[in-house]
């Protein structure tokens, strides 16, 4: 049995205590067909993440966030062996008790590409790079139209309407200084953003946190997870993610990667687009990434520009 979770308290309560998550997963699984197998929560995740044995995860999301579960299993339904990079396969997916959502997927074996990046030979990283745009491409081709009743936004122009309007104010609250706050009015209207109403699937997180590398197997692309915050939109959105954490500044990744994608992007717009973003924290960028730049036009070459 799952806990009651209703407000950010209970969360915070509810999340780390495995005497409280592990015995409802347990159960869970047993009402699966999967119980009796080993069960290993996985250290990173917003949410409880189990591995299920050998070829499962188990995924919970509590009720306030039992949207994202919905959509994680809808979009790896569609995305079935439709991309060159593997991605999970629904097993089962529903509702538990409490207002809990599940989803129980193949398990994607490897070893996550961020912890194991420093130890990745240069030429595999620039085909890494390489493969990660083929897939992005990929990605942005489908017709993702029919997921358009479980993905945001419902009106992209509107959204981004939205997001230019509390630009300032979201990058104040995550304690941006007032030398770079003051550029960001002028800097997005200066930029001029596609107003189309087409929309691709985006993963809005496409960085090495969440992608599967084998080093057995050369280094290989083994997996792309967590789709839980994809979305429909401009397919220019999902390389803030790229050019911030996968290729994380270095243009001639990141020229590779675009090269294999088959098209460039203005650095201005993908920088307005970072700006724009709803998961944006400019402060932490600049703490990670450490630029020279010091006005988001010079931020915007340094960012994403290409060799």
């Amino acid at each position: 049995m799952l806990p009651v979770v209703e407000t950010d308290e209970q969360w915070d309560a509810a999340l780390p205590d495995e005497s409280v998550m592990r015995p409802g997963a347990e159960a869970l699984c047993a009402r699966l067909g999967v119980g009796g197998l080993p069960l290993e929560r996985f250290a990173e995740g917003s949410v409880p993440v189990y591995a299920v044995g050998e070829e499962h995860v188990l995924k919970l999301f509590p009720a306030a966030g039992a949207h994202d579960g919905v959509a994680e299993a809808r979009v790896l339904s569609f995305l079935d062996s439709a991309l060159p990079i593997p991605t999970p396969e629904v097993r089962a997916a529903g509702e538990y008790v409490n207002g809990w959502q599940y989803v129980l997927m193949s398990r994607l074996h490897g070893e996550g590409l961020a912890p194991a990046w420093p130890r990745i030979p240069r030429p595999d990283r620039e085909r890494i790079a390489r493969d990660c745009g083929e897939a992005l491409a990929a990605l942005h081709a489908l017709d993702a139209e029919p997921l358009a009743d479980v993905l945001a936004p419902g009106n992209w122009i509107a959204f981004l309407d939205e997001q230019r309007a509390d630009a300032v104010a979201r990058q104040r609250e995550h304690g941006l200084s007032e030398a770079w706050l003051e550029q960001i009015p002028d800097f997005l209207a200066a930029t001029r953003l596609p107003r189309t109403r087409q929309r691709a699937l985006l993963h809005t997180e496409f960085m090495r946190e969440h992608l599967i590398t084998d080093p057995a197997a050369g280094w290989r692309l083994t997996g792309l997870i967590d789709f839980e915050p994809a979305m429909l939109g401009d397919p220019a959105y999902d390389l803030v993610a790229v050019g911030l954490f996968t290729t994380r500044a270095d243009p001639q990744l990141l020229g590779q990667l675009l090269a294999a994608y088959g098209r460039p992007f203005e650095p201005r717009l993908l920088m307005a687009y970072t700006l724009l973003h709803v998961y944006s924290n400019l402060p932490w960028y600049l703490r990670e990434l450490k630029p020279s730049a010091r006005t988001l036009d010079a931020l915007a070459e340094e960012w994403f520009d290409v060799a």
